[in-house]
Parts: C-alpha cells; sequence; structure tokens
C-alpha cells in the first residue's frame, strides 16, 4: 500500500508541475522494483523471476540434474490457479528457472504431488531406452468447489520422456485415483519401497494419511491409514512424505512419515511434524518409544520456525549419495499472501540432509544444510574465543556480507541464563535469537526486525523450541541470505527457519548475558553465489 502511495502522490505532483506523467510513473515503478529486488531477493535461496510460489513438489535426481517443482501462479503475487514451476540444479544451491512444466485446464488446477523416474518401466509411459517420469499430482476441480461438492479432488499422473522438461497428462486412464467421498484428499506422494517390491503412496485425507499400493503407477489399491487423533490436529494434514531410512551408524532401518497441517504448528501457522515407526507393506505404526514422545509433546516437528512448510524429499537420488534430500516452502499461510514483495512471493528454504539418529532407545530426525554450499565459501574470519559479561560486540561480522553468510559457534558452561544474539542495522532494527537455559528453549524474536505491519501474526510471538532440560554447551549454524535465517541447533537436533524485512541489512552482531559468556570456535563465512 506503502509503494501505491509513493506513485500516487508522484502522479499527482507531475500533473500540477506539467511534466510527463506516463514516463515518470514508469521511472517510480522501476525504482520501487529495483529496490525490491536488491533488498529482498534471496542470494541463493530459489525464488521465481516473477509470481506466485508455494508447495515444492514433484522433485527428482536424473543425469546430474536436481529437479524441483513447485505450486506456482505466474499472473499474480497471491494464490490462484496452480501450475507445477520448474527449477533445475547441480548442486542443489544455484538454481536455473525453467519453463512451466505442468499447466491447468480450465477451472481444474494441478495441486501438489511427487514424480518418480520410473526405471522400469512398470508404467509402459517410456519411450525407447530412457526411464520416464512420472508425475502424481492431485486435480484440484474448481468448478465443484463452487458448488460445494465434496468430491473436488482426485489423483492423476502425467508422464515425462525427456527428463522431466516436457510433460503429458495421461488422457487415457486419468484419473488414477477417484476421490472416495473425503473433501482434502490430495498431495500424493510416491515412492519405491524396495523391501516389499510396490509403488507406495502416502495421501493427505484430511486429519489423517491414507497408505495405497501399485504394480504399474496408473492402478492404485487402498491398504491403511494412520494418524486419527494422533499429533497434531490444528488444521488440515497436508503434503505428507513417506520412506525409509537407515539409522546413522548401523543397519537398522525404520520408516518415516514426514506430515505438514495448517494450521496447528509449532508457533501458529503452517508446520511440519513427523513420525518414526515400521511399514509391513500395509500398515505403518510408530515405534513404541517415539509414540511417548508424541504424546508427551503432542507433536514431534522438522522444525520450530514459522517458515517452513510442505517440505518433501527428492526421490531417485544415487545409493553412492545415499542422503536424503528435503527442501520446503519458506513462508506461512498466516501471512503468505501480505509479505512486502510484489514481482514475486515466497522462496525455498536451504536444501537439507536429514538423518535418523537412535540415542538410548529414542529415533529423531536431524537436519542440516546441505554440504555443497561450503564450496561458496569465499572468505572466512575465526575468532578462537570470546569470554565476557553483559552484551558484547563482535566487530569481526561486520567484516563480512550479512545478507549472505553462514556463521558457526560454540558456547561453553551454560549457566542457568539467557544467551542472546543480536544481528541489527543503523535503522535501529535487529532480530534476536539464542538459548533461554533457565526454562529450557531456543528462541527468535523479529518484532524488532523492521517491516512487520502487514500482518498482525508475523511477529505476535517470539517463536521457541523446547529443549531437553539445562543445557552444558551449545553449537550453532546460521545461514543468513537477505530476509532470511536458518537456525540448526547442535548438529541439526532442533531448527528454527524465519523471515524478516528490515529496511536496511543487518550489518552487526552481539551476544550478551546478565551472567559470563564463554564463546569459542566463532567462525563467520562470506558466501559469494552468483
Amino acid at each position: 500500500m506503502k509503494h501505491l502511495q509513493l506513485i500516487f502522490s508522484s502522479i499527482f505532483l507531475l500533473l500540477i508541475v506539467g511534466c510527463k506523467p506516463f514516463l515518470a510513473i514508469a521511472q517510480t515503478t522501476t525504482t520501487i522494483s529495483s529496490v525490491e529486488e536488491q533488498m529482498y531477493r534471496p542470494n541463493f535461496h530459489y525464488t521465481p523471476k516473477t509470481g506466485w510460489m508455494n508447495d515444492p513438489n514433484g522433485m527428482f535426481y536424473a543425469d546430474g540434474q536436481y529437479h524441483l517443482y513447485y505450486q506456482y501462479y505466474p499472473d499474480g503475487n497471491k494464490w490462484g490457479p496452480m501450475h507445477w514451476g520448474h527449477a533445475t540444479s547441480k548442486d542443489l544451491i544455484k538454481w536455473e528457472e525453467q519453463p512451466i512444466a505442468i499447466y491447468p485446464d480450465k477451472d481444474k488446477y494441478i495441486f501438489s504431488g511427487s514424480a518418480v523416474v520410473d526405471i522400469n518401466n512398470t508404467s509402459e509411459l517410456g519411450i525407447g531406452k530412457s526411464a520416464p517420469i512420472v508425475a502424481i499430482y492431485t486435480l484440484h476441480d474448481m468448478t465443484k468447489e463452487k458448488e460445494n461438492k465434496i468430491d473436488v479432488e482426485q489423483q492423476d499422473i502425467a508422464f515425462s520422456n525427456d527428463n522431466g522438461f516436457t510433460w503429458q497428462k495421461f488422457e487415457k486412464g486419468n484419473p488414477v485415483l477417484k476421490n472416495p467421498g473425503i473433501r482434502d484428499f490430495r498431495d500424493p506422494k510416491v515412492t519405491w519401497d524396495e523391501t516389499h517390491k510396490q509403488w507406495i503412496m502416502a495421501l493427505a485425507a484430511q486429519d489423517r494419511t491414507q497408505f495405497y499400493s501399485s504394480e504399474n503407477l496408473k492402478s492404485w489399491k487402498y491398504l491403511s491409514e494412520f494418524g486419527k487423533n494422533i499429533g497434531a490436529h490444528g488444521g488440515v494434514w497436508e503434503c505428507p512424505d513417506f520412506f525409509q531410512m537407515e539409522v546413522e551408524g548401523s543397519n537398522e532401518t525404520k520408516w518415516v512419515l514426514i506430515q505438514s497441517l495448517n494450521p496447528g504448528g509449532a508457533n501458529g501457522g503452517s508446520g511440519t511434524q513427523y513420525f518414526i515407526g515400521d511399514f509391513d507393506g500395509t500398515t505403518f505404526t510408530l515405534d513404541s518409544n517415539f509414540a511417548k514422545k508424541v504424546e508427551q509433546q503432542k507433536a514431534v516437528w522438522i522444525d520450530y520456525g514459522k517458515d517452513n512448510y510442505a517440505g518433501v524429499t527428492w526421490n531417485n537420488i544415487p545409493s553412492t549419495d545415499g542422503r536424503r534430500l528435503f527442501i520446503g516452502w519458506m513462508s506461512n499461510w498466516d501471512y503468505a499472501q501480505d509479505v512486502p514483495t510484489n514481482a514475486w512471493r515466497s522462496s525455498t528454504t536451504i536444501a537439507r540432509a536429514i538423518q535418523l539418529v537412535k540415542k538410548g532407545n529414542e529415533y529423531s530426525l536431524v537436519s542440516n544444510p546441505v554440504r555443497e554450499i561450503d564450496k561458496y565459501i569465499s572468505k572466512t574470519i575465526k575468532v578462537k574465543s570470546l569470554n565476557g559479561k553483559g552484551k558484547l560486540s563482535i566487530p569481526e561480522a561486520g567484516k563480512i556480507d550479512l545478507t549472505q553468510a553462514i556463521i558457526n559457534f560454540n558456547l561453553k558452561n551454560l549457566q542457568q541464563h539467557t544467551y542472546t544474539f543480536t544481528l541489527s542495522n543503523a535503522a535501529g532494527e535487529s532480530l534476536t535469537f539464542g538459548i533461554n537455559n533457565s526454562d529450557h528453549y531456543l528462541f527468535l524474536d523479529r518484532t524488532k526486525s523492521g517491516k512487520i505491519d502487514f500482518s498482525e501474526k508475523f511477529a505476535a510471538a517470539i517463536t521457541k523450541a523446547i529443549l531437553d532440560g539445562n543445557q552444558k554447551e551449545a553449537a550453532f549454524k546460521i545461514i543468513l541470505d537477505k530476509t532470511s535465517i536458518e537456525i540448526f541447533y547442535n548438529n541439526g537436533e532442533k531448527v528454527i527457519t524465519e523471515l524478516f524485512f528490515p529496511n536496511q541489512p543487518f550489518t552487526t552482531l552481539s551476544v550478551s548475558s546478565n551472567q559470563g559468556i564463554e564463546l569459542n570456535n566463532l567462525v563467520i563465512n562470506q558466501l559469494n553465489i552468483n
């Protein structure tokens, strides 16, 4: 609204003085767009050049490229008729926007889904020697929605024989899965179940996950469901992911179900929880110890920040790599359509490697930025230690462009006090984060971070991630990119991802505590991603 007021004021002034208003309007608009681009366009988190983006979907790896598809509306900066946008990368850091992959038909939107590399051509949709790529997505019928019908969503497929650059809808057999009479019946995530030799589909069905199996990706059989009255249920379940993982350092395997919901997230609005258990080819059963954790905590979250939603993992990662790679939508439905950018809206999180770890009898997921980001480090400043009381400045941070940086540090000999880190600028704006070791939680506060008045929910409360008791030591990895911060605590045991919109870039970093601070192994890395 402020941008519009500025434009209208310029028009009025130019009419009075007799200048050429049309040229002046173009210049004003260009200036605003340039400022927006410079201030808010991420350096390395993917965002489309123009238009609206939300859920990532359809991700796979083939022939040296990572393919990322996403919910996309090219003709506006708010949610609209959904397409599948497309981007590719050779290293998960630098992304190249591709032409739109799948277009909607009239009043039939292309909602979220997944894509698999059908190596054995089980679908018989392949031509020649190359494996077909099969996309499974939700077709949302807006005509039926306007008529208040229940069966507005069904599961369709499309296929590609050129590694996902061009697609053909499966005209002979859609839908491959009809609606059984459930209003929210969407977001199929398909993967190959090597143990039971079948394709498995996890599908969000209002307040639970349903599982289906197939031999050919075209005919699907209902297996079972999971989740009623288990975990968080503050809103509709969406965007599941389901896969088998090895426990780090062992040959033991477990199945992981990632399940988003909106609203009802850890700190309000959108959020993504996960479950760990076993799958016998038909039914998913929670691990007993994990079930106790879910009951005690109500939910276990893959990210406690407000801005990591609908995240899923890539299919077809080579066994020589072995990682489970994840990416999320870096926004929240509480305010995603109101953030202060106009040419485009939304970006993805940094791509992350997730691991399954076991401590004692308890399983959990840890998430960390993909290692590929390290090759873009252009400058490193190291500080062996920083000790003192009160507020301590970290002048070395001023030698780094904090709009694209990685900061690592350890806190030693923690007491029952609060340790606060502050990013700030000359305009008096600040973003604070740290650890409250008295009440046992991590926190992030963006109430003074710049533009916050576009939504009453954006900075309504401080974000918290609950910790298990007093912490003796703490390790932090911070990823900064213009308008986002991603905090990875203790090697990814807890993660907080959030947006902020300062009027000037943050240029200084400090740490404060009423008691002693022992900060060790501070490493500030400058990124250069062009």
